[in-house]
């Protein structure tokens, strides 16, 4: 191969012959250098797509840690909040308890109970033997799906429980109901028993007559009471009975308080047994300060002793 050079300021021209190494070697010169650029600029491409890459996955996973710290942080006030409620519920189930552990011992006194069957300042009674699915020294760890279980059975038997005793509640007011109508006990808080019932010699005439009542005397002003709830059907002055106050009572009864010196109820008036409805005196025909006790059943005169020597309830 041959190579012409040619200065243009002298007009002078000079070959030069080149061998194969020559060639080669300009060759590898013309050729190497574009591919050498070539390859210093993809190289290049590549570190700054690397970089790129990088810059986009730092970001990725900052965004990522962040929506994970956001999650976290809502997953914190979740788990805080449902603990706050579990608490409540809690605290409520406790306050049930203890109402109905304090209306059990009221129902217990009012009864008439002695602590045993129905003591509830006590735990209820647990038993049973001992489980071969027992792990010795490992404590039972609830879930929270257990744990809500748990609580709405214990809702459940506390439910069960209040029901219970609101039935034992009813029947026992039911039962003072029945004992608040039934005819018992005096009609005086204080006195003793000064005229019974049936044939006496009569205090004025000296003549025998039939008592239709029991007297009990007492001092003067000192209350006489209801011996059963019932209606005040009539209150007022009545021929030898002086002041009066009549009781309409259920099944038929009437009871008659008379002689007294002033009346504390009026016609119409509901009262309670062991109420006071009048006041000891001596109006009418009387010798001193008594009351004239009187029992009617469907409007015929009885003995009023048996009713009085009932144990007021």
């Amino acid at each position: 191969m041959k190579v012409i050079l040619i200065n243009s300021r002298h007009g002078r021209s000079r070959s030069l012959e080149l061998g194969r190494w020559s060639r080669a070697l300009l060759s590898l010169c013309c050729l190497g250098l574009p591919l050498g650029l070539v390859a210093a600029g993809y190289q290049l491409g590549l570190d700054t797509s690397d970089r790129q890459l990088q810059d986009q996955s730092l970001k990725s996973m900052h965004k990522e840690l962040k929506a994970q710290s956001s999650e976290l942080a809502a997953l914190r006030q979740q788990a805080r909040q449902k603990m706050q409620a579990l608490t409540l519920s809690m605290a409520q189930l406790q306050a049930r308890l203890v109402r109905l552990d304090a209306l059990g011992e009221y129902l217990t006194g009012l009864s008439g109970l002695t602590n045993g069957e129905f003591d509830f300042s006590q735990p209820p009674a647990l038993g049973g033997p001992v489980s071969s699915d027992t792990v010795p020294g490992q404590l039972a760890v609830l879930e929270d799906s257990d744990l809500q279980l748990q609580m709405a059975l214990f809702e459940t038997r506390l439910s069960d429980r209040e029901q219970q005793l609101e039935v034992l509640q009813s029947l026992l007011a039911q039962r003072r109901l029945s004992e608040q109508v039934q005819l018992s006990g005096r009609p005086v808080e204080w006195g003793w028993v000064s005229s019974p019932y049936g044939r006496r010699t009569d205090p004025f005439t000296g003549e025998y007559a039939v008592h239709h009542g029991v007297d009990f005397a007492g001092k003067e002003d000192s209350n006489v009471v209801a011996v059963a709830a019932g209606v005040v059907t009539y209150t007022g002055k009545r021929s030898g009975y002086g002041e009066v106050v009549e009781l309409t009572h259920s099944d038929g009864y009437v009871t008659r308080y008379a002689h007294n010196k002033h009346n504390l109820v009026a016609a119409g008036d509901v009262v309670k047994k062991g109420e006071p409805v009048a006041l000891m005196g001596s109006t009418g025909r009387s010798t001193g300060p008594h009351v004239h006790f009187e029992v009617y059943k469907h409007g015929r005169s009885v003995d009023p002793s048996s009713y009085v020597r009932r144990n007021r309830r």
